[in-house]
């Protein structure tokens, strides 16, 4: 049974209601938000209309705000905010659906006050407006609104999408809009996009035909920005509507050789059953740079789809031979028999301890995971550590001194090694605790192969740098 002073509804109750509003009172003082709370229950309790009264002028005052939103004010905004959204939502679409839906539009043209003055990308603010655009649509619904007027309240939104607010905004309204909707959207898109592309090849050749005089450079990043915009609503449209083409019509063909456009271009192909043309989409991206994981995985698919499932398998496992990338591999093996994938699997890892870079080698050993085999690297290839590389090194052994110490007490001589030959005295505080981390581990080491005992190589370790004063000062 909970104690009489345990914080619980039932417990408060006992306080009478007198007592509650003083104390309701008392904490309020001082602080504005809980304030704004308690106005907020009071106009409830005297329906809707009022509720959105407050919120109508709660959204006004965040939107003529102008001070700088500082990273650890930003939790305490978006909870004002999330309140307002919660309150159209469930307080107001309730009694009147047409005062939430005039309401959600004007909490989400509030985005550009808040994104103009948080010196943060906080993912907090993008997270609550794209929640508004999610409730935005299912409070449409419930209106009946005309959707000529929709498509445009939702076209005049996509032009004002600076901050990435309205991304998911025409996903949400594909119910609500429904085809016809969806056409008259396209159509306002369309030619928005045709007027900003006239109107720069109108500043280009003022340009040339002047001599100058014409568009800023920064003009000219702001009309790509907003023919981008423009090609990016046009492509949300053509995924709702399933059409692949239109979507492809949506890339300049300078983007069309770019690995994650390539991808984007052959997943939706090869949902429209065209998979042929998917790996040529896939096969004609610019082949200088290393090609990136999603864009390989996007042509195993593609050759699996076409029936080419050895083939397939082959560029799986070349995949895995470039890059040593777990995630090949583990695919390689799932397409194997039984006991054929234990097969391939010590081929992998005989592949991988002769790998030229010991330290991709390593990184994969540690994420496969098998630490045993990771320790035979280590041990077989530690002249080519690289002591630098403490991003890789430290986790790695910490992952390995409970079952494998000496691989770990190799690893942390590597960083102490480096910090002293190269007299980095910013990392001396690191090494000394490596080095205390080595003689902790040396009792649990029966042999030491070919490295030196623990008290030795500290001897040896005194012998090179014991000028280093400001290391050893660190042990004393």
């Amino acid at each position: 049974m909970a104690a009489k002073t345990t914080l619980n509804a039932k417990n408060l109750e006992t306080l009478g209601a007198q007592r509650l509003a003083e104390l309701l009172i008392e904490i309020s003082t001082g602080s504005a938000a809980h304030k704004r709370r308690l106005r907020m229950e009071l106009a409830g309790d005297q329906g809707s209309a009022e509720v959105a009264r407050e919120i109508r002028k709660r959204l006004a005052s965040i939107a003529r705000a102008r001070t700088v939103i500082e990273w650890h004010k930003v939790k305490k905004i978006n909870a004002d905010l999330e309140t307002q959204r919660s309150a159209i939502v469930t307080v107001v679409a309730a009694d009147d659906p047409k005062e939430a839906f005039d309401l959600i539009w004007q909490f989400l043209a509030v985005a550009d006050s808040i994104f103009h003055r948080s010196n943060s990308n906080d993912i907090a603010f993008t997270e609550t407006f794209h929640q508004a655009c999610a409730d935005a649509a299912v409070i449409a619904s419930s209106v009946g609104i005309d959707i000529d007027v929709l498509a445009y309240k939702v076209f005049a939104a996509l032009q004002d999408n600076d901050h990435g607010q309205y991304d998911p905004l025409i996903a949400e309204m594909v119910p609500v809009l429904g085809k016809d909707g969806l056409e008259r959207l396209k159509g306002l898109l369309v030619q928005w996009l045709n007027e900003e592309e006239k109107e720069s090849a109108d500043a280009d050749r003022e340009t040339l035909d002047w001599g100058g005089g014409g568009t800023t450079y920064l003009d000219e990043i702001y009309a790509r920005h907003r023919q981008q915009r423009a090609r990016i609503a046009l492509q949300d449209i053509a995924d709702a509507q399933d059409d692949a083409d239109a979507f492809i019509a949506q890339q300049p063909e300078e983007t069309l050789r770019m690995p994650m456009v390539a991808i984007a271009i052959s997943d939706r192909l090869l949902l429209a059953g065209r998979a042929e043309e998917a790996l040529r989409i896939l096969d004609g991206v610019d082949h200088r740079f290393e090609m990136p994981f999603e864009w390989q995985e996007a042509r195993v698919e593609v050759l699996e789809a076409l029936g080419r499932g050895e083939e397939a398998q082959a560029y799986q496992w070349q995949c895995f031979e470039q890059s040593l990338n777990g995630e090949h591999l583990r695919a390689f093996l799932r397409k194997l028999a039984d006991f054929d994938d234990i097969e391939a699997e010590e081929k992998a890892f005989a592949f991988a301890h002769g790998f030229p870079d010991v330290h991709r080698a390593l990184a994969f050993f540690l994420a496969w995971p098998t630490p045993a085999e990771a320790a035979k690297l280590i041990s077989k290839r530690q002249a080519e550590l690289d002591g630098n590389l403490y991003e890789l090194m430290t986790p790695a052994a910490e992952m390995l001194q409970e079952k494998q110490p000496l691989a770990a007490t190799i690893l942390l001589r590597a960083m102490i090694g480096f910090a002293l030959d190269y007299g980095r005295s910013s990392r001396y505080r690191h090494a000394a605790r490596h080095l205390a981390e080595c003689a902790s581990l040396a009792p649990h080491i029966d042999d030491f192969g070919n490295a030196r005992p623990h008290d030795a190589y500290v001897v040896e370790l005194k012998r090179q740098h014991g000028n280093k004063h400001g290391f050893w000062s660190l042990l004393r």
